[in-house]
């Protein structure tokens, strides 16, 4: 989907006389759970992430079936089990060719009510997270936490830089909590220094949708089509730079015309209906 994007935006739509853009395609880092079985199932889920282009994957210490990581009844697998799935990960990566894809191995131990250890909490999670980190495998480390408090993100950071000073962490911004709330809330500077390379809001996209969609409504059911030229003014603002503005455009609409007329589909390679005007249509 993000290639043919690219190749679509780089058409550009010449009868609006938009220009061509070039877009780099970003890394895209996929949600792997806690692997979907044993270390081969690991396996074959990873051949199928490198070969479809995936820069980085997250695999969590969990028992299948997995539960939500702010969700209770969280169980674990062994930390040596979870070691063997983290090796699978590395050496399928390898064996493809791509050595330069990213690791980043996750624990559940902070909230988990079950797991082969007698330590329970920040201390289990630490001591998963050190284990991991002895395996050589991960890039980065992420522990889930249940609340946005920051001194156990503080304590986990610290202690495990105790061992390995030059460990990285990834950090879930979770939409689970309400930051707002917070009399003290952890910077992403401060995450920065604790040595947090990567960031991350999950569902950061969903709740701005939802805002969206339910302003749009409500705009609607107060101002009628007042409401949705509002909508539209605020996206075609000189300097607006909404891709989705226009929806021909974003879904390659030119792109394909083009394509109608280069391989002979001569219906299929005109744009416009009816010679509508340029300024009138999305």
């Amino acid at each position: 989907a993000l290639r043919k994007f690219q190749l679509t935006m780089a058409m550009g739509d010449p009868e609006k006389n938009v220009a061509p853009t070039h877009l780099e395609i970003p890394p895209v880092v996929v949600d792997m759970d806690a692997g979907y079985g044993n270390m081969f199932n690991v396996q074959r889920t990873m051949e199928l992430y490198v070969n479809a282009g995936v820069a980085a994957a997250h695999l969590e210490d969990q028992v299948m079936p997995k539960r939500c990581g702010h969700i209770a009844g969280k169980a674990l697998i062994s930390a040596d089990e979870f070691v063997g799935k983290l090796k699978m990960m590395r050496s399928a990566a390898d064996d493809l060719g791509h050595k330069d894809f990213i690791i980043i191995a996750r624990t559940d131990g902070v909230s988990a009510s079950e797991a082969p250890e007698s330590k329970r909490g920040l201390g289990l999670a630490i001591d998963r997270g050190l284990r991991y980190l002895d395996s050589g495998v991960p890039d980065l480390l992420w522990c889930e936490f249940p609340t946005a408090e920051r001194g156990a993100t503080e304590t986990f950071c610290t202690e495990i830089r105790k061992r390995f000073p030059k460990a990285r962490f990834a950090f879930n911004y979770s939409s689970s909590f309400k930051w707002f709330n917070e009399k003290n809330p952890i910077t992403w500077d401060e995450l920065g220094l604790l040595g947090v390379g990567f960031i991350f809001i999950t569902l950061a996209l969903q709740h701005a949708a939802g805002l969206g969609m339910s302003t749009l409504l409500q705009d609607l059911k107060e101002s009628q089509e007042e409401g949705y030229m509002a909508l539209q003014r605020k996206e075609w603002a000189d300097g607006a730079d909404i891709p989705t503005r226009s929806h021909h455009l974003f879904t390659g609409v030119p792109y394909h015309h083009h394509m109608g007329q280069e391989y002979g589909a001569s219906r299929l390679n005109g744009e416009m209906d009816e010679h509508l005007e340029i300024s009138k249509v999305v």
